[in-house]
């Protein structure tokens, strides 16, 4: 990725990539950090400078987050005017022809409305639904052996469904699939079948209500768009020339379908990425990526990296040995042949307790900004989950000694957030006709975030305006005493909010949306609320408004047999991020690479932003979630990928090898996107209080040879 703060030199080998003839079909791999997409980038902007239409030239990434150093460029003032470069995912042209081409395929697909358009989900109308769908069915006593969020549940079955599309085996052969490779308790059998029956009712349901998941968009596209010749003949008039990035993070049917369009291509530059597929939970392929190699006419790779040092270098690929074959390197004496390698690559940050070890690390963080002059935007606190908990304590302790700080983690549901469940509660006084009254806690907090106020003060001005269901009173009913507890200031801002909230009650309501929008730009956003000069809760109302509109757009209850008087769209809203759904992909929360903020983020989200930095903090090596990955109950990663046979067997031998070759991958991606140092920050007593013995920490141990976890 291309870095503002770093000048970029190309190598010869790059020069001679970007000015390949117009005609090459180019397959382009090597590490992270070699300058693969920086060829991909220069190459476009080579196209452009040569005359080729943008209009003719698709640019391809498996996720949008990586589509800025492409976007940058095509937007570059150097470009002529009137080319509009295309640069989409594969499910984003997917989508485009399902739009296009419906009328097509519709009835063959099954659809029980062709003659109607169809309406597109996102993850969370697609959440919704199978929550309307699966709801009776936990009342029945499905998933009783399973203990999970419910949002997490919903959201498994249709990561199952897109795994099935993604792969390319039907979506009724998901719970056979699991259930052949399972060898523990008979009882997960059951389970299997349950995910299967609600999965097959979601399919069934959209089917005859014209909506169309990711799973049935691209289920659609290769069973009938790719085969037809109208839209054959569209691709080739429209893309003369490809270039697809980061191919090793995409799918197996993506590849297949560059594989067969290939051939009709002018010109295509393909990159792959070695040792990465991150998104391997998501469905991602690297094997079928590399296999794409073949379908290329010329084959080139690049391995010297902008960003490691020799001595990271070094480092990582000792490290990587580490985990991977524990004996490789030998514990030894305390200062063995390679010690001053991983002394000058690691160094390491030591506490009994983890409050003490957070404070020490942010004491090393202002050392580095202010001794040595680096820009806070080139340090990232890593971890290998971010809990609420560790990320209001790391946050608040930068905050506190002046340290600009952001945190980023995409699997944050937004009850989760303050600000979001601030605004929502605002949302529920202003529908008394919801009838889906705030908890007096919700209220005070949202008081606080928005009046600006401290939670004892807020806390003493819900327990006095806030007593009847949906009523707020004046604050001039208040004694003065208590008014001068409160202060005039934030009574001022309490009677301006709640004479907002009443004068909209006596309106026609507005889609919940609308209603946000006008509350924080008329009242939240104005000099004094809470929301004035906090932009990380500015972002997170902008990303709530964005979610709600998209989920609206998604809910037309004549087409889904809500149509009931008393159905709400912002009602059902509200009751789904009640029940922890998960937020959609906003892309302002990833493309903040500009900002001048330390960066708190879990370890996969880092990589997944792709952009190098100075120096890394890698809180607790010696937690397990560096090894272990999350329980998913009704999906499967590996079972339900291309690779695994159908039938055979998951044990606990294939649980740990995949685990080893998936922290190998992920601690070797994290130092190649380091330039200068990683900090390991460790505790004897973890986040949760334990002693810590993870697997990446007698890693670390051995390369960096001691004997013995810091006491």
């Amino acid at each position: 990725m291309l870095e503002s703060r770093h000048p970029v030199y190309l190598t010869e080998a790059q020069v001679a990539l970007i000015r390949a003839a117009h005609d090459a079909k180019i397959f382009l791999h090597g590490p992270s950090g070699s300058g693969k997409t920086t060829v991909g980038v220069f190459r476009l902007r080579h196209l452009l400078a040569a005359g080729v239409p943008g209009r003719a030239i698709l640019v391809l990434t498996p996720q949008r987050t990586l589509q800025d150093p492409y976007l940058a460029a095509a937007r570059s003032p150097e470009v002529t005017a009137g080319t509009e470069v295309e640069v989409l995912t594969i499910g984003g042209l997917v989508r485009r022809l399902c739009d296009l081409f419906w009328p097509l395929v519709a009835d063959k697909m099954g659809f029980a409305h062709p003659e109607r358009p169809p309406f597109f989900l996102t993850l969370e109308s697609s959440q919704y639904y199978m929550s309307h769908i699966v709801r009776p069915l936990l009342d029945k006593g499905y998933f009783q052996s399973v203990t999970m969020d419910r949002n997490r549940l919903f959201s498994q079955i249709l990561d199952s469904l897109n795994k099935s599309a993604a792969v390319g085996f039907p979506a009724a052969d998901i719970g056979a699939r699991l259930d052949a490779a399972w060898v523990g308790d008979p009882t997960q059998r059951r389970v299997y079948a349950e995910a299967q029956d609600c999965a097959t009712r979601f399919r069934d349901f959209c089917l005859q209500r014209n909506l169309l998941d990711f799973s049935l968009q691209l289920e659609m596209f290769w069973l009938h768009l790719r085969s037809a010749p109208v839209v054959a003949q569209y691709l080739r008039t429209t893309f003369r020339h490809l270039i697809y990035d980061n191919i090793e993070e995409d799918v197996p049917r993506a590849h297949n379908t560059i594989r067969e369009w290939l051939p009709d291509l002018d010109s295509a530059l393909l990159i792959f990425d070695e040792g990465a597929g991150y998104r391997r939970f998501l469905g991602a392929d690297a094997e079928t990526a590399w296999d794409l190699r073949d379908a290329c006419a010329a084959s080139a790779s690049l391995h010297a990296s902008f960003v490691m040092s020799p001595t990271i270098g070094r480092f990582a690929v000792s490290l990587a040995a580490a985990i991977r074959e524990p004996a490789a390197v030998a514990p030894g004496p305390r200062r063995p042949q390679r010690a001053p390698d991983g002394a000058q690559a690691a160094r390491r940050i030591a506490a009994r307790f983890y409050p003490e070890l957070l404070d020490k690390v942010v004491d090393e963080v202002h050392t580095l900004l202010t001794d040595q002059a680096i820009s806070p935007s080139e340090v990232v606190i890593i971890a290998p989950y971010l809990s609420d908990s560790l990320r209001f304590a790391i946050a608040s302790r930068l905050k506190a000694r002046a340290i600009p700080v952001r945190t980023h983690r995409p699997s944050r549901s937004l009850r989760d957030e303050g600000a979001a469940r601030a605004l929502l509660t605002l949302a529920a006084l202003g529908h008394p006709h919801w009838n889906a009254p705030p908890a007096k806690f919700d209220v005070a907090r949202a008081f606080m975030a928005v009046l600006g106020m401290d939670l004892v003060r807020a806390h003493l001005l819900e327990e006095i305006v806030f007593r009847r269901g949906f009523e707020l009173s004046s604050f001039e009913e208040i004694n003065p005493e208590m008014q001068e507890r409160i202060t005039r200031t934030h009574g001022a801002r309490y009677t301006r909010l709640r004479e907002w909230l009443l004068a909209y009650r006596q309106e026609m309501p507005q889609p919940l949306d609308y209603f946000l929008s006008r509350l924080f730009g008329e009242v939240l956003s104005q000099p004094g609320f809470g929301f004035h000069d906090q932009l990380d809760d500015a972002r997170i109302a902008g990303n709530l408004v964005e979610s709600i509109r998209k989920f609206r757009l998604a809910m037309e209850p004549v087409f889904v047999g809500l149509d009931h008087a008393d159905f709400d769209v912002g009602k059902q809203y509200l009751h789904l991020v009640d029940e922890g759904v998960l937020a959609a992909q906003f892309l302002p929360s990833w493309r903040q690479a500009s900002t001048d903020a330390v960066l708190v983020a879990p370890a996969h989200s880092f990589l997944m932003m792709n952009r190098p930095v100075d120096i890394e903090f890698w809180l607790d090596p010696g937690a397990s979630g560096w090894f272990e990955v999350l329980d998913q109950p009704l999906t499967h990663t590996r079972v339900l990928s291309r690779s695994w046979p159908v039938g055979q067997k998951w044990t606990f031998a294939e649980e740990e090898r995949a685990n080893i070759e998936s922290m190998a991958n992920l601690v070797t991606g994290l130092l190649r996107r380091c330039r200068q140092a990683v900090v390991l920050c460790v505790s004897q007593l973890g986040e949760s209080g334990f002693e810590q013995r993870g697997r990446l920490l007698l890693a670390l141990n051995q390369v960096l040879h001691e004997t013995k976890p810091a006491s």
